[in-house]
């Protein structure tokens, strides 16, 4: 039996072309109603009866499926959703203080970077999410949340590790044939990949924004924690990042998982100042939220406010980070925790 051709992943003119579809303005009804929400051809009232059957037939609206809710009293929202080939990953809605809504969403099922704090680190690489992948994560969460207003790719895995499929899923969501989200309100972030982040600048997605997980600028401390930094060191991960800023014109978030007693001292502090000092940067401060089976500790206020003001002494704009959604295991670092 033939394979059904799932079309979240496909632009119009593509929908068209892998269906045989004339003429090309039902490529852009399809793309329309799919960008809206809709899980039945059926729905797609504009479309005569024979095509949504054929439709039906040949295609799926979505080649994914969630398979459970939870929800957090804070008001975050985790999905996890089953693959056709039956990996899983998750993905998060986080609503601010302000009520505006953004999508974490994975990039890949698993990861293979291994931070040591992470729980998508311990389990490893799976495969790569596809465009469509990406995108019906999105869709499934304005389903469950209504419309949304941001999009970060920081769930499970390494993103500039599937930066062409990232680019496809964009270029869909962004689309004023559907979706029409801005890239402004995009954000990529990454543990280090020095050739990505190049990459990125030079090849975009345009105005997307870049978050660099940094955690410590401590060279070996960041190479016990982030087993990606040996490939990627320090000095040309900040020319990396000074490349970006450079040629976008964007300013960087910088993000640091604080551990309590790792990399919370003032000379933790200190190599930070050096690292994000003359940089157009932002500094993210995240407590570490805790996941079974790793021994480290989540740092008090006292000691995160200590943190916080040498960075602030030294002239850096930095922020702390509210945890959310860890009573269902979806903060930062939580993801692949059920």
């Amino acid at each position: 039996m033939e394979e059904k051709i799932p079309l979240a992943g496909l632009m119009p003119q593509e929908i068209c072309d892998s269906l045989g579809l004339s003429p090309p303005f039902r490529g852009k009804q399809i793309f329309r109603w799919i960008s809206r929400g809709a899980e039945d051809f059926d729905q797609m009232s504009d479309i005569d009866k024979s095509t949504r059957a054929e439709l039906k037939a040949r295609a799926s609206l979505r080649s994914s499926s969630v398979s459970k809710v939870l929800k957090d009293t804070d008001g975050t929202i985790k999905l996890q959703i089953t693959l056709y080939d039956g990996r899983a990953i998750e993905t998060v809605l986080l609503t601010d203080r302000d009520g505006r809504k953004t999508a974490c969403v994975s990039c890949q099922a698993g990861c293979a970077m291994g931070c040591a704090f992470c729980m998508t680190g311990r389990l490893g690489l799976g495969r790569n999410l596809s465009a469509g992948e990406i995108v019906e994560e999105f869709l499934f969460l304005e389903k469950e949340a209504g419309t949304l207003d941001n999009i970060v790719f920081m769930g499970m895995g390494e993103p500039l590790h599937n930066l062409p499929q990232i680019r496809k899923a964009v270029e869909i969501l962004t689309s004023k044939e559907g979706r029409a989200l801005s890239s402004r309100r995009m954000t990529l972030s990454t543990c280090g990949i020095i050739s990505g982040i190049y990459d990125l600048a030079d090849n975009g997605p345009a105005s997307i924004r870049l978050a660099v997980s940094l955690t410590t600028a401590d060279p070996e401390l960041r190479e016990r924690l982030m087993p990606a930094a040996k490939g990627n060191p320090l000095p040309e991960l900040r020319s990396a990042i000074e490349y970006y800023i450079q040629k976008t014109g964007r300013r960087v978030t910088l993000e640091a998982a604080l551990l309590s007693g790792q990399n919370t001292s003032e000379r933790s502090a200190g190599r930070l100042v050096e690292f994000a000092r003359g940089m157009d940067v932002n500094i993210n401060l995240i407590p570490w939220n805790p996941v079974e089976g790793l021994d480290f500790s989540t740092p008090g206020s006292a000691e995160c406010r200590n943190f916080m003001r040498i960075l602030e002494k030294a002239g850096l704009n930095v922020s702390l980070r509210t945890r959310r959604g860890a009573g269902i295991g979806g903060a930062c670092g939580q993801l692949g925790k059920s």
